[in-house]
């Protein structure tokens, strides 16, 4: 039973998202200027928030789920019957005490970030634009990119420029990152009737796509240590990382004849970056800025 309630909250999701809001955190507190209370307060009330975002969104795509290979055995289409009052409930308590923790900071910008992030994943996202629109993941990439951002306000008490690039940052991974995921389940999607934009546009259009966010991701990365906010150890190594995704995702479709191949090495490389960029903003100001 426990295990169930466990799925619902998508724990890998969760757990990604807790680095990004982590490295946000952290890039945004001084050298021996962390605050653990402070810290802790965000963290179990950013997971809990995300938490009850990915329990709602189970509740919304259960009809989706039931028909895609990759989602078929997602508890509320095996036990959607049994669990579906509960994971309402389960939902609200999840998000009701996520809102209450972060309260805790005595910093409500970061509560602010949280509601504005579940009202565009749950309501904007999930239950109106996913089933309607090929552009519906450029909104959701929004929600996507609050952890960083929360985590940051949550250090600085502000929402400054830094905050504003960690926002485009992250949002502009979410594209080719989900775009891959989006070739890779091609068929199931098309079963689904979603409208994603391999779908509508057609996997060559959407390469292209990829790229254009790539160079984006790219230049707002430089900027976040151009204006100050990382240190240029940072910008060399995610600048490595970087041209190394950028060259997969600009030569290796004309290589790479395969698109489900292209699309899984771009997916596995864009959970590198994501992992290397949370990384690095979380180390940058204890070993990087002296």
């Amino acid at each position: 039973m426990l295990k169930y309630y466990l799925h619902l909250t998508k724990p890998g999701i969760v757990l990604g998202n807790l680095m990004s809001s982590t490295g946000g955190f952290l890039i945004a507190s001084r050298r021996g200027n962390v605050s653990c209370s402070l810290f802790i307060a965000m963290t179990i009330g950013t997971a809990l928030v995300i938490a009850a975002s990915c329990v709602l969104n189970n509740i919304i795509d259960r009809d989706i789920d039931a028909v895609m290979e990759r989602t078929k055995n997602r508890v509320l289409v095996q036990h959607g019957q049994l669990f579906l009052n509960q994971s309402i409930l389960y939902a609200v308590i999840l998000s009701i005490f996520g809102f209450l923790f972060l309260s805790l900071t005595k910093n409500f910008l970061t509560v602010y970030l949280a509601a504005i992030g579940l009202f565009i994943y749950v309501g904007v996202y999930s239950l109106w634009m996913k089933r309607r629109s090929m552009y519906s993941i450029m909104v959701g990439s929004i929600s996507g990119a609050m952890p960083p951002v929360i985590g940051y306000c949550t250090a600085a008490n502000q929402f400054d420029v830094g905050a504003l690039i960690l926002l485009i940052i992250f949002s502009l991974w979410q594209i080719p990152h989900s775009h891959s995921i989006a070739i890779l389940r091609l068929n199931d999607y098309k079963v689904a009737c979603i409208p994603t934009f391999p779908i509508k546009k057609g996997v060559e259009s959407t390469k292209n796509h990829m790229v254009v966010y790539i160079i984006g991701f790219i230049i707002t990365t430089t900027l976040f240590t151009v204006m100050g906010y990382a240190s240029y150890i940072f910008l060399i190594i995610i600048s490595v990382m970087n041209l190394w995704w950028l060259y997969m995702g600009f030569y290796g479709y004309r290589i790479i004849n395969h698109d489900s191949l292209w699309a899984r090495k771009m997916f596995l490389l864009s959970l590198a970056i994501i992992v290397s960029l949370n990384l690095l903003l979380s180390l940058d100001h204890i070993y990087f800025v002296t």
